[in-house]
């Protein structure tokens, strides 16, 4: 990331905006926009073509520290405000994202791959979290407590944090943005945030949305540039009271020994290896479009992705057929190729994996129903690819894949697949699909993993705790729940003795 600051490819597709203000390349620090110490930036480019989207600038660590001052010193004006009036300029960001919802959908397709459709879902989906959160932020309610002392009056309320860092991934560049500090600025926190340096394009776009709406200089911070010398930074400096992660497990390990010495509450959403069951009395045609629909949605680039899918022996043949069909059907192609549903993967180190997790499986004796290979399209295209007759010790079935590959394996017993789904240090979501009510219940209990799907995928939202057990996450976000790490319990006692 030393690259002189200078556009020198305009992608065509960037012609199709219409606001070219919402593509920045500089930080956004205090209400300013800030470049990289001596022009230095990165390259942006569109995984789909490798064409060069922008020069991003590509902040240090002085800099860095810079932006948590500016939240820092933003902070108690932030937090002094009424509920209300923080909801007020919340609400406003949320109906700009929304008008300019082609534009921000054209970034992120250009900067992550994602089919277009997609990627205007995820804009919808992104901005619900702001209108939750502006109104749930007025419902930081103080409880009392019933008093166990004779002449005294007992409070127990929540009260803003502080400044909160957020780190993001690539695969969802707005959501991940707006599900964390949404949360935060309506608890009354100001942000210091780090998008992934593959897709930085859609969080400053929402910063320059969020200056429009009136957040006020210091309340919205983006930092861009390298995640070491940023994050390190970040989890180093005091005044961040909390860190929102969302990565890997490794990293987030990392992270959160980096965040010891400062003792800073974590959130964390971590890996996951999502099982999906299908039992004999499911309906197959149902079960064969829920299993699509749970892995190759962003081509297979995500934490709820159904890694592992399990079907009961007697309809294994029935939906291997009719989930092959489905996956043949599939388009390949750019983000914004008219119907295209399956695009590129992010960069090459994602292929090297897919490929791995193939070779591997076909080795220990898996078999090749379709795909398994490089598709046409581009060097950082898979073909959506099928594999049978596959077994627990296989990679595939031990590691997260984030790509297009889907796994079926059999099993005979609920209590077999039960413990097989269980067996993993990971726990974000599980998908079951059974007619049985009583088996759903037994299911639901049983599967250690913090969301269960039961004969759907859709299931997140900004009123549901969106999070994972074991090594798949602390705290969570969304909901009401979402805004507790952001907050600190302060109990009050008041003498009333006369």
């Amino acid at each position: 990331m030393t690259a002189v600051f200078a556009r020198t490819t305009f992608h065509d597709a960037l012609a199709r905006l219409s606001d070219p203000h919402l593509l920045r390349e500089l930080s956004y620090i205090g209400g300013r926009w800030v470049a990289g110490r001596e022009g230095n930036s990165f390259a942006v480019t569109d995984p789909a073509s490798s064409a060069t989207l922008a020069w991003v600038a590509a902040l240090d660590a002085e800099q860095t520290t810079e932006a948590i001052s500016a939240a820092a010193q933003a902070f108690s004006a932030w937090r002094d405000l009424l509920p209300q009036q923080r909801a007020v300029i919340l609400r406003k960001w949320h109906g700009l994202i929304l008008e300019a919802r082609e534009d921000l959908a054209l970034l992120m397709t250009l900067e992550q791959g994602k089919p277009l459709a997609e990627s205007r879902g995820e804009i919808d989906y992104a901005a619900s979290f702001i209108e939750w959160y502006a109104e749930e932020g007025k419902r930081l309610n103080a409880e009392s407590v019933t008093s166990h002392l004779p002449g005294a009056e007992m409070i127990v309320r929540r009260e803003a944090l502080g400044v909160v860092g957020i780190v993001t991934p690539w695969n969802f560049p707005c959501a991940m943005i707006t599900r964390k500090a949404a949360a935060a600025l309506a608890a009354g926190c100001t942000v210091v945030a780090h998008p992934s340096s593959e897709t930085p394009l859609s969080a400053l776009a929402l910063a320059e949305l969020g200056e429009r709406a009136g957040l006020p200089a210091g309340v919205f911070n983006v930092v861009t540039g390298d995640a070491a010398t940023i994050v390190g930074r970040m989890n180093a400096d005091a005044r961040i009271r909390a860190l929102s992660f969302t990565g890997s497990t490794e990293i987030g390990k990392l992270i959160a020994g980096q965040c010891a010495p400062t003792m800073k509450r974590l959130v964390m959403e971590l890996g996951g290896h999502a099982p999906l069951i299908v039992f004999a009395d499911a309906d197959i045609d149902k079960a064969a479009a829920i299993a699509i629909n749970a892995k190759f949605a962003t081509s297979g680039q995500d934490c709820l992705a159904a890694n592992r899918i399990y079907v009961e022996r007697p309809v294994l043949a029935a939906f291997t057929k009719a989930f092959k069909a489905r996956i043949e059907a599939l388009k390949v192609g750019a983000g914004l190729e008219a119907g295209a549903e399956i695009g590129p993967l992010m960069h090459e180190r994602a292929i090297a994996k897919v490929e791995e997790q193939v070779a591997d499986a076909l080795t220990q004796g898996a078999t090749l129903l379709t795909g398994g290979k490089r598709h046409k399209a581009g060097p950082l295209f898979y073909e959506p690819t099928l594999l049978a007759d596959v077994s627990d010790d296989m990679l595939i079935m031990r590691e997260e894949t984030f790509g297009p590959v889907a796994a079926v394996t059999a099993f005979d017993s609920e209590a077999e697949v039960i413990a097989r789904a269980n067996d993993t240090e990971y726990g974000l979501v599980a998908y079951v699909v059974t007619e049985n009510g009583a088996r759903q219940m037994r299911l639901a209990r049983a599967l250690e993993y913090g969301m269960v799907a039961v004969n759907r995928v859709k299931i997140t939202g900004g009123p549901i705790p969106f999070g994972g057990w074991k090594q798949s996450g602390l705290g969570r976000e969304g909901s009401r729940h979402g805004m507790e790490a952001f907050t600190e319990l302060k109990y009050l006692c008041i003498d009333t003795a006369a």
